[in-house]
């Protein structure tokens, strides 16, 4: 299933061949710079240039000897390229190379989690916009509340996910930091020149300080907008699996030809994509705690960060742009039953809307306290399903005394509820918030 919504370019930004062609490249780069500086002579980055090939399978053999993977690494570059590649590594610690790399990697998968986000807010924003005017019951506690209309959720969700993108742009911009400072990061064998010109080549930035190791409050940042981001998806799932309940059917997930909702009940159709998104939140948020876990190592460093971060990394972002796509899939074909959410917002016979009552009784003068203990007992005795609110309230005393027939009709009209709605739309999508939707009903 995953295969299906995964870009195989994200995936592949996590095999062995792109990690070592990585590590290849800022070997290049430092030799490049030390080339500039006449440290090393032309002819053996040429050399090197030739003859290097990344090949995974020699790498892995030499590991099991070496038992050190960049030893590994640069043994197997060393057997190609002949003496030439005594000038590999020159000065540099093997953190230089793995830190610098996976800062890299790292941009690329934000890039492409980027374009994720992007197109999730592209179609949440078409069915905002074509449901702003779709009326259904808000709820809080699982209640009824008041009036409001499936576009006001939906651009609430559209919003969350732009604080999203800024998060994670910003996250981008503090993984972006390569270091070339040694086994210390004093740049005792080495010019700070050199990781200059090689973060530059790579598109990062160099850490103005490090340790033996690019600082790992960074890698946690990244790691913990990705659970925020994989949590509001849980979010907007929840929501979805509630809609879909049986006795509520306001929304429902796509139902395709051929599919099976129960091996034992040939009625069900299940919520299963918003199910599974909610799963796999839970794997990326347990994700971010291992990465804060890896912010206090020992002294200048230690490795306890490293087999942790081989998961972690690649798991996270490989997952968030699978549950981007295929939340962005399910909003694109999500059903909606506007005649349903009508039906669910009459089905407390009017209660409501007892706080415009209320607040209309105010007005015309009835002290705060009394109007509200009115309109309750009113709602409770509705609560019972005897008779509607409605009804009931048009023959008490104490609201005819305050309230015409025809201002009890204003405070019982739901779309008093959605005047402002246009305003928030044109707060949230500018201009074309002010467009009125068309429903999209049952497909």
């Amino acid at each position: 299933m995953i295969d299906r919504y995964s870009r195989p370019a994200l995936k592949a930004l996590w095999e062995p061949q792109k990690k070592y062609e990585t590590w290849l490249r800022v070997e290049l780069l430092a030799c490049e710079a030390l080339v500039k500086k006449k440290v090393i002579p032309a002819s053996a980055l040429r050399r090197i240039r030739a003859k290097a090939r990344v090949n995974p399978a020699r790498i892995e053999a030499l590991e099991r000897v070496v038992k050190h993977d960049v030893i590994a690494f640069i043994e197997s570059i060393s057997e190609q390229a002949g003496p030439a590649a005594r000038y590999l590594h020159m000065g540099l610690t093997s953190s230089d190379i793995v830190d610098t790399s996976l800062a890299v990697l790292m941009v690329e998968a934000a890039d492409a989690i980027l374009l994720g986000i992007n197109s999730l807010l592209a179609v949440v924003r078409t069915r905002a916009i074509e449901h702003r005017d779709t009326l259904m019951i808000g709820r809080s506690h699982g209640i009824h509340g008041e009036p409001i209309t499936f576009g006001l959720k939906l651009a609430i969700w559209y919003d969350e996910i732009k604080r999203h993108r800024q998060r994670f742009r910003e996250a981008r911009e503090g993984i972006a930091y390569g270091k070339l400072s040694g086994a210390m990061g004093s740049f005792a064998h080495l010019s700070p020149e050199v990781e200059a010109y090689v973060c530059k080549n790579l598109g990062l930035k160099p850490a103005p300080a490090s340790s033996q190791i690019i600082q790992r409050d960074r890698h946690a940042a990244y790691l913990t907008v990705l659970a925020l981001l994989a949590g509001s998806i849980e979010k907007f799932a929840t929501e979805i699996r509630h809609l879909q309940r049986t006795e509520v059917l306001e929304a429902e997930e796509p139902f395709t030809p051929g599919q099976k909702g129960s091996s034992a009940m040939p009625h069900k159709r299940n919520p299963i994509i918003s199910e599974n998104l909610c799963g796999l939140a839970r794997i990326v948020r347990s994700n971010s705690l291992a990465a804060m876990e890896n912010i206090a190592l020992w002294h200048e460093r230690d490795i306890s960060h490293s087999s942790v971060e081989r998961v972690i990394i690649p798991d996270s972002t490989i997952l968030v742009d699978y549950m981007l796509a295929r939340f962005t899939d399910l909003i694109s074909q999500l059903v909606v039953y506007p005649e349903r959410m009508r039906r669910n917002l009459d089905l407390t016979g009017g209660v409501i809307y007892s706080q415009r009552i209320m607040l209309e009784l105010v007005r015309r003068g009835a002290p705060r306290v009394m109007a509200y203990e009115a309109v309750q007992r009113l709602a409770m005795e509705a609560w019972k399903g005897t008779a509607s609110f409605r009804d009931i309230v048009e023959k008490d005393a104490f609201i005819t005394r305050h309230l015409s027939p025809s201002a009890i009709d204003v405070c019982l009209d739901p779309k008093a509820y959605t005047r402002e709605i246009g305003t928030i739309f044109k707060r949230v999508f500018g201009a074309d918030g002010a467009r009125t939707g068309r429903h999209r009903s049952r497909r």
